[in-house]
C-alpha cells in the first residue's frame, strides 16, 4: 500500500531533529510520499532543506494569508527564486483567513490573487488555505481562473455542494483528519460523494490529528487513518482508496 500525504509541516520546530523518525513511522503505516508546505521564510527554507535530504519529500511554497501584510516585491522575488527548486510541486498555501485577520480582507485578497497569477505563470498547481472565508475564496478563484495544472482545497471543511463548485472550477479536494471527527457530517458527505479522482488525503501535521489520535500531536503517518475513514465512507477497501488518492496526488503534482 502506498499513501501520499499531500500536506504536512515536517518543517516546523515541533519536528526538528526527529524527521527521520517520523518518516520511518510513516513508512510502516504505508505513507511513502509527503508534500512539505512552507508558508513563510523559515518554513520555506526548512522545507527545501528536507526535500534535498529525503527522496520521499517534495515541497510546496507560498505566502500564507496570515503573512499577507508582509508581502511585497522583495517577498515575491524571494518566492520566485525558491519556487524554481526542482522538488517544488505546487505554490501554496495561499488564500484567505478571516479567523485570525492578521491583515485586512482587501490585503489578503490582493496577495491571494497575485499568487494564483504566479502559479499559472510558473505552470504550478496552487494550494488553498481558507478559514471562515469559503464564499470569498470561491469568488477569488472563480474570477482569477484555475490554470491547466489545477489547484487543491487543503484540509477541506465545507459542504458537498460547495466542494462540487470548487471541483467545477478545476480544483481537487483534500481531506485531513477532520473527516474522522464525529460531528463532521458535512465533510464526511463530501468525502463520500465527490468523484474519487478529485480526492486527496493529508494530515496538516502537527495539527488536526485524526481519530483515534485526536487531541495529540499529528504525524504524517496518520494519513493512514484519513484513508481508512474515506474508505469506510465510500464502501471501498483501504487499498483501493490509498491507490486512488496516491495516483491523484501524483497527477496533480506532475509526478506521474
Amino acid at each position: 500500500m502506498r499513501i501520499f500525504d499531500t500536506h504536512t509541516h515536517l518543517n516546523v520546530e515541533e519536528f526538528a531533529g526527529r524527521e527521520a523518525e517520523e518518516l520511518e513511522l510513516a513508512a510502516e503505516m504505508g505513507v511513502v510520499l509527503h508534500n512539505v508546505v512552507g508558508f513563510d521564510r523559515p518554513t520555506i527554507e526548512r522545507a527545501l532543506e528536507l526535500a534535498d535530504r529525503y527522496d520521499q519529500l517534495y515541497a510546496t511554497l507560498g505566502w500564507h494569508p496570515t503573512e499577507a501584510g508582509s508581502y511585497d516585491d522583495q517577498v515575491e522575488s524571494y518566492l520566485l527564486d525558491k519556487l524554481r527548486h526542482p522538488k517544488v510541486v505546487a505554490l501554496g498555501e495561499i488564500g484567505l483567513d478571516y479567523h485570525w485577520m492578521t491583515a485586512p480582507k482587501e490585503v489578503q485578497e490582493r496577495v491571494f490573487r497575485r499568487q494564483i497569477q504566479l502559479s499559472k505563470e510558473l505552470d504550478l498547481p496552487f494550494v488553498v488555505h481558507t478559514r471562515d472565508a469559503l464564499e470569498d475564496t470561491y469568488a477569488v478563484i472563480k474570477s482569477e481562473g484555475v490554470g491547466p495544472r489545477g489547484g487543491i482545497m487543503h484540509s477541506y471543511s465545507g459542504s458537498l455542494e460547495m466542494a462540487e463548485r470548487f471541483v467545477e472550477l478545476g480544483m481537487s479536494i483534500s481531506f485531513s483528519g477532520v473527516v474522522t471527527f464525529k460531528k463532521a457530517a458535512d465533510i464526511q458527505e463530501a468525502a463520500s460523494q465527490l468523484p474519487l479522482d478529485k480526492i486527496l488525503v493529508e494530515t496538516d501535521a502537527p495539527y488536526l490529528a485524526p481519530v483515534p489520535k485526536r487531541g495529540r500531536e499529528n504525524k504524517t503517518a496518520y494519513t493512514r487513518y484519513v484513508v481508512e475513514k474515506i474508505a469506510e465512507l465510500r464502501g471501498l477497501t483501504v487499498e483501493e482508496t490509498a491507490q486512488a488518492t496516491y495516483a491523484n496526488a501524483k497527477k496533480v503534482f506532475g509526478l506521474d
